[in-house]
């Protein structure tokens, strides 16, 4: 069995970014049946923009954008206190300028079926122009399947 292609991406409830969640439920609906899974990692470390509990988050998901695709535990994705996963997505993908540190809500790591991290992506990156870099990952992963 093949891994999945895997989009990571820190959230946020009160960003000028938020509306993304639209376009990501929107690839998540049309690509996770051919092997894509979008995680969201909520996080207040940006103007504290994510103030809300698990349960509070979970719910603005879904009565505002429809998100079904899963939304993790509040953490930080910068500083002493860093989710382990966004350490090693950071150590893995340096952002513009070579920075590691995550600059705003809504950056995006793109990870392939064999763990790697193919490319991450400005908050300013809109979901829709990440979808045919999707689209090629899983298209390789077929071919490597046959």
């Amino acid at each position: 069995m093949l891994s999945k292609v895997i989009l990571i991406v820190n959230v946020a409830s009160k960003c000028g970014f938020t509306p993304q969640y639209k376009g990501l439920e929107e690839i998540y609906q049309s690509h996770k049946d051919k092997g894509l899974e979008i995680i969201g990692f909520p996080c207040n470390q940006f103007g504290s923009q994510e103030p809300g509990s698990s349960e509070e988050i979970t719910s603005f998901c879904s009565l505002n954008y429809g998100v079904t695709f899963p939304i993790m535990a509040k953490s930080d994705v910068n500083g002493d206190d860093a989710s382990p996963v966004y350490n090693y997505l950071k150590g893995e993908k340096a952002g513009i300028l070579g920075l590691k540190r995550i600059k705003w809500n809504f950056e995006k790591f793109l990870i392939d079926q064999n763990g790697n991290v193919v490319e991450r992506f400005a908050s300013t990156t809109s979901p829709s122009s990440i979808t045919p870099k999707i689209d090629k990952l899983l298209a390789e992963g077929q071919q490597a399947s046959l």
